[in-house]
């Protein structure tokens, strides 16, 4: 299922998700101007878990050291369908929780989402030398929070059901339990594969940070859930 708007009205001009979307663009732009010395950028600025549990830099060198890179490797992505798709949910659902959060205090919940996620990965496998980067771990913390503050939100969605496709509109705990779902087998296959590949422990425990943050938030100030 893949989400294509929500009918879900934000107050307030999304001023801090607009700028993450066009951050980790220019950031992309750039990765694709720099061809094979890509990976360069993303050793130096990417998550590696063995320079986080041994407190080392493995070159190329990293210049926030290698804990600067829990913020940086945020803005870095691996592919076309890596960048197209995260900022397609961060658009979608970043908004709303923006509004709800206030900008600043969303900047820090999500830069947050995503060092937290990373970690996670990291001691998932500690003596990995694979970067890390991307900004799914943060946006997984967006999907959390707006499960707890907008859960009966209309997602629609693109549905594909063996050679149809359809449009529906979902309840935004459904379409986000979905999600959690596939995370959690995805886990369970790349487990048993070796860990290669996605971050989904990345992805799991920025979704759970966000469900969390976004509680504790509406302990303090209330549901306040405007939809369409």
């Amino acid at each position: 299922m893949i989400p294509l708007k929500d009918l879900n009205r934000s107050r307030t001009v999304p001023v801090v998700t607009t700028f993450l979307v066009v951050a980790c663009s220019v950031v992309f732009f750039y990765e694709l101007m720099a061809g094979k010395f890509v990976i360069y950028l993303f050793h130096a600025f990417g998550v590696i878990p063995y320079e986080i549990t041994h407190g080392i830099d493995i070159p190329p060198p990293d210049p926030f050291t290698p804990y600067g890179s829990l913020i940086t490797h945020q803005y870095l992505h691996g592919g076309f369908f890596h960048i197209l798709g995260n900022m397609l949910f961060l658009w979608i659902f970043g908004d709303n929780v923006e509004d709800y959060f206030g900008k600043l205090p969303f900047f820090v919940f999500y830069t947050f989402c995503g060092v937290v996620a990373a970690l996670i990965q990291v001691f998932a496998y500690p003596d990995s030398v694979a970067p890390l980067i991307g900004a799914s771990g943060a946006i997984s913390g967006v999907l959390g929070a707006y499960f707890i503050l907008y859960p009966d939100a209309k997602i629609v969605t693109l549905v594909f059901l063996g050679f149809f496709i359809d449009l529906v509109v979902l309840p935004a705990y459904v379409w986000i339990i979905f999600w959690f779902v596939m995370q959690l087998l995805s886990l369970f296959s790349s487990a048993s594969a070796g860990g290669a590949g996605v971050a989904w422990f990345a992805h799991i425990g920025g979704f759970l940070t966000g469900l969390a943050i976004a509680r504790w938030m509406m302990k303090r100030k209330g549901r306040l859930t405007r939809t369409l």
